[in-house]
């Protein structure tokens, strides 16, 4: 048997190189390695779909408020219509009154016969001149009525108009708005099979720093979603558990930005397990809050965090039955030592 003659300085190399690798932690071991997360790439995208949702939200929000409004004024227009024609119908009552009044009065003679066969001229003259008078007061409110009704009837063909042009860019919004929520969609499992991936592996992809609005909060303490639905409250049984609920589950589509509850430090940011993807924040009081089954972290363990910053996305990794933020509050970083987070909440201005 042939054996090739070794080089002593690559031996050496690959033994280097193989301490190195040797060295290198597990990727399997849950650890969240901080400052080695994974381009924004999906969850940026959630995070800003997200916006491009609300805001298309908004401008279909404002435009089919601004149709109504165009609507009610066409209504307003058209009972004004309703009241010049009505008060023309009127006039012209009156008028033909006045005629027929003449007319059984004079007989259709010429008012110079009427005059030779009165018993007192003056007076003929007098009732004369007032039915003169009315005449002319009458064709006046007939002019005006009629000047009124066609100006009227140009506001409600404007108005009309104009309506027509909202509902069209009504619809358009509304297009746009659903053609945001499909990607939208499709964004968020997306993220949810990243993030199931990471649970099976046990291990984190890494914070992914999402482009946070600024926000500015009154208060010191939040809620950690803006909006939810209460799927399951602390202290819940069932045999979705094996022991009683532990917090508070509230509802949320995957990819809800998740809100550190008060001023904080991150101790723990962990995959895999019951809880899937979690962080554990620490605060000056000595309690822990902990955020559950998300599907993406956008912090590292050791963050210092302020009230209401974006810690994370929800999602529903882990033993999770849907999309939900699971928030618990904790007087130890471990699970087992958890108390009521609505109360706590409470003590602090926060409802839940």
């Amino acid at each position: 048997m042939r054996f090739t003659r070794r080089h002593p300085l690559l031996t050496a190399v690959l033994l280097c190189a193989l301490a190195v690798l040797a060295a290198r932690p597990a990727d399997g071991d849950g650890s969240h390695t901080p400052g080695h997360g994974s381009a924004p790439g999906v969850s940026a995208e959630v995070a800003r779909l997200y916006e491009e949702a609300a805001a298309a939200t908004e401008q279909y929000e404002a435009g089919r408020r601004e149709a109504e409004k165009q609507r009610a004024e066409g209504q307003r227009l058209e009972e004004r219509l309703d009241r010049e024609r009505q008060d023309m119908a009127g006039l012209h009552e009156e008028l033909g009154r006045i005629a027929s009044s003449q007319y059984r009065d004079g007989g259709g003679l010429p008012l110079t016969a009427h005059m030779l066969l009165a018993d007192d001229p003056e007076e003929l003259m007098r009732g004369q001149r007032a039915v003169r008078q009315a005449e002319v007061s009458l064709d006046k409110a007939i002019d005006k009525s009629e000047r009124a009704e066609a100006r009227l009837a140009r506001d409600e063909a404007r108005a009309a108009a104009a309506w027509k042009r909202l509902e069209q860019r009504n619809t358009e919004l509304a297009v746009l708005q659903q053609g945001i929520e499909r990607k939208l969609e499709a964004a968020r499992w997306k993220l949810q099979g990243q993030a199931d991936a990471s649970v099976a592996a046990g291990a984190c992809r890494g914070a992914v720093r999402l482009d946070q609005p600024e926000t500015r909060f009154a208060t010191r303490w939040v809620a950690p979603v803006e909006t939810y639905e209460l799927s399951a409250s602390y202290g819940s049984g069932g045999a979705r558990w094996a022991n009683r609920h532990t917090g508070q589950d509230l509802a949320v589509p995957i990819g809800t930005p998740v809100r550190a509850v008060g001023t904080g430090k991150v101790v723990k940011v962990s995959c895999g397990g019951a809880f899937g993807i979690e962080i554990v924040l620490q605060h000056a009081d000595g309690y822990y809050t902990q955020y559950a089954h998300l599907a993406a972290v956008a912090v590292d363990q050791g963050d210092r965090v302020r009230p209401g910053q974006w810690i994370g996305q929800s999602g529903t990794s882990g033993n999770s039955t849907g999309p939900h933020l699971h928030f618990e509050v904790r007087v130890t970083p471990e699970m087992g030592s958890a108390v009521d987070p609505v109360p706590w909440l409470a003590r602090h201005g926060v409802s839940l």
